[in-house]
This record gives structure tokens, C-alpha cells and sequence, in this order.
């Protein structure tokens, strides 16, 4: 066999290699693809991952992915039905849920983010124009009896909820997904990840914010004022009754005091009524004239009986 023929036969061999490698690919997991031939779509989506054929060079694979994506929106400034500004920033996740339909519809992922934006943003948009500023950012469980009386305060003046933001995200998330179905793409869900107010409404809010505390601190307060009083006014009782029966048990003592001292003094007056007289008598020299007093008197006064009598 010349060079001619064994080079001839090496080449067929590695272009027959060449067209059995081109003839099939692999399908990695999280990926589906579809197979277009010269630019159009052959056959349904491939969704199982493994070894999978196609022509050779006459037919081509475009991948797509399987797994969940985000859309993340810019934040836009849109007014409520009670006409205050508002910024929300909205966020969604989406999966390509029919590959075909997907690659004649919409052909990328960046053209579909633009869909995304036009969709969900003009949704978004929709619903905050109607509803008031209360139901965008009260959710919907929100409870005015409860919160009002875990702060203190009366439920009175507070705006009723027909809906609340987590309804009104889940009415935002169904009405896009009627659209989106025909772009091959699935909405899997659709949250708000900030509302916040513009700027001069923001001041307002912070105002009210600050008067609502203080009228908060102000109730407590009077509430303190008026526990204060009351605590007061039971010491205050308490301590007059305290006083009271202390001084009607000093009185009781004493009384009885002053009855056993006048039974000794009418014992002692009894057993010798002169000794009695005379000692009475010592007791009124004792604290009438002291050391400085003067007592000028009569010299038949009762009051000297007992010195008149000394000899």
C-alpha cells in the first residue's frame, strides 16, 4: 500500500470521526435545549440531560436554561389612588417553561428581561394606582386592634384594609402571569423588596410619625400619673389608719397607766393619809421653786403648812 492510499484512508477515518462527533452532543443538567436547522427549530425541546443526536452540520443546538431566574426591576416612582408618590422596587423569579416557544417568541434572556420589565413593571404600576398607600404598605394580616394594643393606644382613626401588600403582590403576580405564557416563560412569583416613600412625603410621614409617638409617650405618661396618684392615695390611707390605731393603743395604755397610777395613790393616800400629804407636798416644793424662783406668799399659806410646822 503506497503513502497515497494510507494517508487517504487516515483522513476518511478521522473526517468519519469528526462527522459521528458532530452527529450528537450532551445535554448538561439544569439546561434544555432546541435543535434548529439552518436557523429554524427542528422536532420539541429537549429537556432530559444526557447523550442526545442530531445531523451533522446541517442541524445546530441552542441551550436555554432550565433552572430558576431573577428579573430584578428599577425602582420606579408611581403614585396610589390617594395620589402620594411612592417608590417601589420589585423583584420576580421566571423559568423558561417551553423552550420552543421561547426561542420563537423571544429568542434570549436579555430580550426576555426587557418583556419582563414592560410586564411586570406596567402590572405593578396598574394595581398601586389602585389602591391607597395604607393597603401598599399594611400587609395583610395586619391586625389595628392588636397593634393598637401593643402600643397603648386607640384603634380609632386607623384606615380599614380591603387587601394589604401581600394580596395585592399576589393580584400583581396573577395578572402577569396571564401574559407571560406566550414568551414560553413561567412567573414563579413576584415580591416587593423595598417600598419607600419620596422624599417631601417622607418628612410628612416622619412628622406624623413623631406626633403619633409623642401622643404614645403622653398617654403612658398620663397613664403613670394616674397609677402614681393611686399608689399615693393607698399609702396615704394606709398610713392614716397606721397612725390612728397608734395613737388610740397609746391612748388605751396610757389610760390604763394613768388608772394603776391612781390606784397606788389612793393605796398610799389610804395606808397613811399625812405621809401621803406631806410627800405631795415635797413634790410641789420640787418643781415649783427652783434655784432662781421667787415665791412671795402669806405666812399662814397652805402651801408652807408643813415648813410652819418644823421646829
Amino acid at each position: 500500500m503506497n503513502k497515497f492510499v494510507r494517508f487517504f484512508l487516515i483522513g476518511l477515518v478521522l473526517a468519519g470521526i469528526f462527522v459521528a462527533m458532530n452527529g450528537f452532543f450532551v445535554l448538561p443538567e439544569g439546561r434544555q435545549a432546541v435543535i434548529t436547522q439552518f436557523g429554524a427549530p427542528v422536532g420539541d425541546p429537549i429537556v432530559e440531560a444526557g447523550i442526545h443526536f442530531k445531523t451533522p452540520f446541517v442541524q445546530n443546538v441552542r441551550y436555554f436554561e432550565k433552572r430558576i431566574l431573577i428579573w430584578d426591576g428599577d425602582p420606579n416612582q408611581i403614585p396610589t389612588n390617594d395620589k402620594t408618590f411612592i417608590f417601589i422596587d420589585a423583584t420576580a423569579r421566571w423559568r423558561i417553561s417551553d423552550a420552543l416557544q421561547f426561542l420563537q417568541s423571544v429568542n434570549d434572556v436579555n430580550r426576555a428581561m426587557t418583556i419582563l420589565d414592560d410586564v411586570i413593571d406596567g402590572t405593578v404600576r396598574d394595581l398601586v394606582n389602585k389602591n391607597n398607600l395604607a393597603e401598599i404598605i399594611r400587609s395583610s394580616d395586619w391586625d389595628p386592634e392588636e397593634s393598637t394594643a401593643r402600643e397603648g393606644v386607640g384603634a380609632e382613626g386607623f384606615e380599614p384594609i380591603r387587601f394589604g401588600r401581600d394580596k395585592i403582590v399576589a393580584m400583581i403576580h396573577e395578572e402577569a402571569s396571564k401574559v407571560t405564557p406566550k414568551y414560553g416563560i413561567e412567573l414563579v412569583d413576584v415580591m416587593f423588596k423595598r417600598v419607600n416613600y419620596i422624599e417631601s412625603v417622607r418628612l410628612k410621614v416622619y412628622d406624623r410619625m413623631i406626633s403619633e409617638r409623642n401622643r404614645i409617650a403622653a398617654g403612658k405618661r398620663a397613664l403613670g400619673e394616674g397609677q402614681k396618684a393611686e399608689i399615693l392615695g393607698r399609702v396615704d390611707r394606709e398610713l392614716k389608719v397606721i397612725t390612728s390605731k397608734a395613737k388610740k393603743e397609746a391612748e388605751e395604755i396610757k389610760g390604763r397607766a394613768d388608772a394603776e397610777a391612781a390606784g397606788i395613790y389612793a393605796n398610799a393616800y389610804n395606808k397613811d393619809p399625812e405621809f401621803y400629804a406631806f410627800t405631795k407636798s415635797l413634790e410641789s416644793y420640787k418643781k415649783t421653786l427652783g434655784e432662781n424662783s421667787k415665791l412671795i406668799i402669806s405666812s399662814d399659806s397652805e402651801f408652807f403648812k408643813f415648813l410652819n410646822s418644823v421646829k
